[in-house]
């Protein structure tokens, strides 16, 4: 059969199991719950996906450490001159924000491309489309644990006054960060498999938010305006993961607004997933 073939008969059977809105929510619901219960094949995807991305290196992943950690030390020795911040003090926020903000904007950045670059099994293959965006969520935290092993040395060697307590919010912050990306992922791939000029436009829109975001310079510097920085969703992600573990307290709306972020982007995303899923295979 024919990959034209394929789709026309997938898309068939889909169309005529979604065709009221009743049964486009339910048939969404069922493919997330699906996707779910197939974490055997997404996690093992996403372990291929990185042995692939560094086939023939020894050192692997940890080269993407071994960058970033060359990037916080280069940094943060300017950085810290610019500021006029000690370097003990200094060194331990950029590592810990440098770190969460490569997660995040990774999975904002790949989320674009969560079902165009996987065509081809698409295409041929029927499985739950929730199951690309687990896999690249799930990928995306593989490449966190990698680069997380710099924070423990940072803090080794500028030690800072951890809270054992607070140590425990980074599970809470951790899974509304991975919730975030999973609506994200599925989101901005349905767009971007539409419109292919989204990907580019996210990527340079991406660049710019790291700049504004306080990653590599501190919320206080702005002031009187520190309230741009508070409810910036992005800084409310990074701060809920870096705050406890700098000892320091979260900023007041940061988990609130993490949280509302969360619920509006799940329940808006999940009604355009019910509204457009059976058109992923045609705009793939």
């Amino acid at each position: 059969m024919s990959t034209s073939e394929s789709v026309t008969n997938f898309e068939a059977g889909e169309t005529a199991a979604a065709s009221a809105p009743s049964d486009r929510i339910l048939s969404a619901a069922a493919d997330l719950i699906e996707g779910l219960r197939q974490s055997w094949l997404w996690t093992t995807l996403a372990h291929q996906d990185l042995k692939l991305r560094y086939r023939g290196s020894i050192l692997g992943p940890f080269w993407q450490t071994i960058t970033t950690a060359v990037m916080i030390g280069a940094m943060g020795f300017i950085y810290a001159e610019l500021f006029h911040t000690p370097l003990e003090d200094y060194l331990p926020l950029l590592s810990a924000g440098l770190v969460f903000w490569q997660f995040t904007s990774g999975m904002i950045t790949e989320g674009c491309r969560t079902f165009y670059s996987v065509q081809g099994i698409i295409q041929q293959v029927r499985l739950p489309f929730s199951l690309h965006a687990y896999r690249l969520v799930y990928r995306n935290l593989l490449i966190l644990l990698h680069n997380f092993v710099i924070i423990p040395i940072v803090f080794a060697i500028f030690p800072k006054p951890v809270v054992w307590l607070r140590v425990l919010e980074l599970g809470p912050g951790l899974v509304l960060i991975l919730l975030n990306g999973f609506w994200v992922s599925i989101l901005f791939g349905m767009i971007s498999a539409r419109f292919r000029d989204v990907p580019p436009i996210v990527a340079s829109i991406v660049q710019v938010v790291f700049f504004i975001t306080p990653i590599f310079w501190p919320a206080a510097a702005l002031g009187e305006h520190r309230w741009l920085a508070e409810f910036n969703p992005i800084y409310a992600a990074i701060d809920v993961m870096r705050a406890p573990l700098l000892g320091q307290p979260t900023e007041p709306h940061s988990w609130l607004i993490l949280a509302i972020v969360t619920v509006l982007g799940c329940v808006g995303t999940f009604a355009f997933f019910a509204r457009f899923r059976t058109r992923i295979a045609y705009w793939a």
